[in-house]
């Protein structure tokens, strides 16, 4: 998988928009105004942060050592994942599910807005 690959993705999903808050290289994709994907365009291999149900944490790192707590986040609801080795659909499942989780604590105004658009 490469940024591209993800970016698209992720900007096809309602209310997403891309920024870059922190530096140069960490891209930050938002739902509404909260984070729900951070990508290190610079990292190789393509490393990315995603939100997961913190069971779903558990499995997945003791599955996958190319997926390990997120630095710098809180790490029972935050994975680091690095891409390389992974099967897409998982990526992009777990790309999914970070949106959900994110979209869903949004306020009931700002998903109607999203849902509007």
């Amino acid at each position: 998988m490469d940024a591209n690959e993800i970016l698209d993705y992720c900007l096809a999903k309602k209310g997403v928009t891309e920024s870059f808050p922190f530096d140069n290289e960490t891209l930050v994709m938002k739902v509404g105004t909260k984070m729900f994907l951070l990508m290190a365009l610079e990292k190789q291999p393509l490393s990315i942060n995603v939100k997961t149900d913190p069971e779903w944490s558990a499995e997945l790192r003791e599955q996958y050592p190319q997926i390990t707590g997120a630095y710098h986040m809180n790490k029972i609801h935050w994975n680091a994942v690095m891409t390389d080795g992974l099967k897409r659909d998982l990526v992009f499942k777990m790309i999914d599910q970070s949106y959900e989780l994110v979209f869903n604590s949004l306020t009931k105004k700002a998903k109607e807005e999203i849902l509007s658009t």
